[in-house]
């Protein structure tokens, strides 16, 4: 490892200072180079509305790595301040032209101190690399950098992606054969923001996501349940330019027992995300899963025809959810490692 380079200061971000934050995010964004068209970074209004208003479920902090005034790397804390009290998530980028000179390892030192001083034991970090590499990612950049410094790979995650729209027909077929394992329940679906009778139900939900799907090695316990922070969310969601949408089964009782979500964005035309995928442990067994995708995807190609391209991401162990995923049509392009570190 090079010696960092003369003169080289990590100074705090200020996310209401628009040069200062639209440098480190143009670093960012560079950094994210290797991984070429499968990319998927945050674009610079949805990273700024949440350094801006980051509610009152996490604290969010992050730092520029400056050379004679240049802004050559860019650094990201976030704490949970709800549950998962001994966690921070880390996040490191280096300029592709200053990379190897020291710049991300002063950066993560820097991170790992104010993840410590916040009373965090754990810490985590999200890795991209090719799909081509491998699901350890020899050989690739961000693996050997998270390995060289402490950090292990807790969970193996691939990045999926398909092309819309779906023929109505195959999704019309896909739902119909699940229909009869699910007939006891039912499927509701909306764009925007919760619907106030189902609130409750989504946040109880929801917030088990981390911990009901395939976590791997990660060490997480479910997020707090509040009403609140969902609208807390959804507020910053509206200022990302961002629009959810999002489909449910209710059981016989009312219960919301399954969802699924994803996003579109103003800042990619063309493109969506899909965000989680659950069905409650108990209720399994009824297609569920196939059913809320199905008719949430259905809910987006009517709303959004404009959209051609849904990327989704699935812990390489969740062999249901990849299966159904490959019976909509994704395919692999790219691979995402969740790093983790006990910080001592």
């Amino acid at each position: 490892m090079s010696a960092p380079p003369a003169g080289l200061e990590v100074v705090d971000l200020d996310p209401f200072d628009d040069a200062a934050f639209e440098a480190w995010h143009a670093v960012y964004l560079r950094a994210q180079h290797a991984l070429g068209a499968a990319a998927t970074p945050w674009q610079l209004e949805e990273l700024r509305a949440v350094m801006q208003h980051p509610g009152s479920a996490a604290w969010s902090g992050g730092w520029s790595a400056v050379v004679a005034g240049e802004v050559v790397g860019a650094g990201f804390i976030r704490t949970p301040l709800l549950d998962n009290l001994e966690l921070a998530e880390l996040d490191v980028h280096v300029d592709p032209s200053r990379q190897r000179q020291g710049i991300g390892t002063v950066l993560l030192a820097r991170a790992e101190d104010e993840a410590r001083r916040r009373g965090r034991t754990v810490v985590t970090g999200l890795v991209g690399w090719s799909w081509d590499a491998g699901p350890l990612g020899d050989g690739e950049a961000g693996p050997l950098f998270a390995r060289a410094r402490g950090y292990e790979l807790a969970l193996n995650e691939v990045q999926r992606e398909l092309a819309l729209p779906v023929d109505d027909a195959v999704l019309a077929d896909l739902a119909e054969s699940a229909a009869a394992a699910h007939a006891a329940y039912e499927l509701r679906s909306w764009e925007g923001p919760v619907p106030d009778e189902l609130l409750q139900g989504w946040a109880e939900l929801t917030s088990s996501l981390a911990t009901e799907a395939p976590t791997g090695e990660l060490e997480l316990e479910p997020e707090a349940v509040s009403t609140e922070v969902v609208r807390e969310r959804e507020a910053t969601i509206a200022r990302q330019g961002r629009t959810k949408y999002n489909t449910v089964a209710l059981s016989a009782s009312g219960e919301l027992v399954a969802y699924s979500d994803l996003a579109t964005t103003v800042h990619e035309p063309g493109r969506a995300y899909q965000w989680g995928t659950l069905v409650l442990g108990e209720h399994r067994g009824h297609r569920l899963g196939i059913a809320v995708k199905v008719a949430n995807l259905r809910l987006l190609q009517a709303s959004r025809p404009d959209v051609t391209r849904l990327t989704t991401y699935n812990a390489e162990v969740n062999s249901h959810m990849i299966g159904v995923n490959e019976a909509l049509g994704f395919r692999p392009v790219a691979r995402l490692g969740d790093f983790q570190k006990r910080l001592v």
